[in-house]
């Protein structure tokens, strides 16, 4: 048995069945409890965790946030290809640290024409 995802070989005791696909654990995590972008309920969390520990711009961050945040920072606004090329990040692993800088407030999507940018939600 084979993870539907990932293709890696399964025992019968580790396949997890989700909406009919076999996947392996991580996969079925990474499906199931993936961060999502559209959450006010994290926003409201995430703004009030920072604003409580008084922290602002990329203060609080992971290392990668960081540099993501600070790569928008320094260019104004740029697109999802760009940061993929730029990181050489798995596109999930991309999304995920861009949903947690939007719930903090600190990066939001924009749309000019038919593309989209990503930049900073307020300028420091």
């Amino acid at each position: 048995m084979r993870c539907s995802h990932c293709g890696i070989e399964l025992a019968d005791d580790e396949a997890r069945i989700h909406h009919n696909e076999t996947l392996c654990e991580d996969c079925y995590l990474d499906t199931v409890y993936s961060v999502k972008g559209c959450d006010p309920w994290a926003v409201y969390l995430a703004t009030r965790s920072r604003q409580a520990a008084g922290q602002k711009g990329s203060e609080g961050l992971t290392d990668l946030q960081r540099e993501i945040y600070e790569f928008i920072k320094e260019r104004g606004k740029v697109t999802g290809e760009e940061l993929l090329e730029h990181f050489g990040l798995p596109l999930n692993e991309l999304q995920d640290q861009i949903a947690i800088l939007r719930h903090c407030e600190l990066v939001k999507g924009l749309k000019e024409g038919t593309r989209v940018f990503l930049t900073l939600f307020e300028q420091d």
